[in-house]
């Protein structure tokens, strides 16, 4: 029952992730959802700034401590070492959702552009940036990274075995495809609002900040990551590049 009931979690746990990154895709595109980065305002500026801060910090902080190894020591103290993962995607997911309800769109135009070529250019970039989020967490085991199979292997009475390090496509290119990928769907619009900005500024600072401690951590972890470091492009990809044969799992 146990071992049921931890599988139901973290099942519940990676649909709250998906419907949440779902959502998320909508709410910086300002499509299909109900309410978007870019609705109509409702708070003065002031209100609007200070509340759309508080929330992407309310995100930002817990998300990168709670990837951090000492909090992880302490948390599985409490919770089965199974659901570790998983709670972690659940609570960031639970994080998104509280910022997508209580945002507060903040009108005031920065750029736009109305010429084809050039808003056909930021939707395409948009979707690539989406489609790279997927596509790496693919590359480095899907399923583990949002905590599926951590708890399937405790159904099934199977130990845990860590992923082998690895640097299958992306990877060879930059350590970190995924945040590559969430940059290029925050900046790429062909209408850039006050709100989007704050937006865009505040998840590329949290990227630049938080890559550092993960990258800390990883080369604590992981003997073969120090070469690997050197040999890759954090973010941005070299024209030539070598081909380590050493994949990380992102924080």
């Amino acid at each position: 029952m146990k071992r049921t009931a931890m599988l139901i979690y973290g099942v519940i746990s990676y649909f709250a992730f998906f419907g949440s990154i779902l959502y998320a895709i909508g709410f910086v595109g300002n499509i299909w959802v109900p309410k978007a980065i870019d609705s109509a305002p409702t708070a003065t500026f002031t209100v609007a700034l200070l509340t759309n801060l508080g929330l992407l910090a309310l995100f930002a902080v817990p998300h990168s401590v709670m990837a951090r190894p000492a909090f992880k020591r302490a948390l599985t103290k409490i919770i089965p070492e199974a659901t570790e993962r998983s709670t972690y995607v659940l609570i960031s997911s639970l994080l998104l959702m509280v910022l997508f309800a209580f945002w507060e769109p903040m009108g005031g135009v920065i750029w736009h552009t109305d010429q084809p070529l050039v808003k056909a250019i930021c939707y395409t970039l948009f979707g690539l940036g989406w489609a790279i989020v997927f596509a790496s967490s693919f590359l480095i085991n899907h399923f583990d990274l949002f905590g599926l199979r951590q708890v399937w292997l405790e159904f099934r009475g199977r130990p845990y075995t860590h992923l082998d390090f690895a640097t299958p496509g992306l990877y060879r290119f930059v350590r970190h495809p995924l945040y590559v990928g969430f940059l290029l769907s925050s900046w790429f619009t062909p209408t850039m609002t006050v709100a989007h900005l704050v937006y865009a500024v505040m998840i590329t600072a949290y990227i630049l900040i938080g890559v550092r401690f993960e990258e800390r951590d990883l080369k604590d972890a992981l003997p073969e990551y120090e070469r690997y470091q050197e040999q890759v492009p954090m973010l941005i990809p070299r024209l030539t590049t070598g081909t380590p044969k050493a994949s990380v799992s992102q924080a």
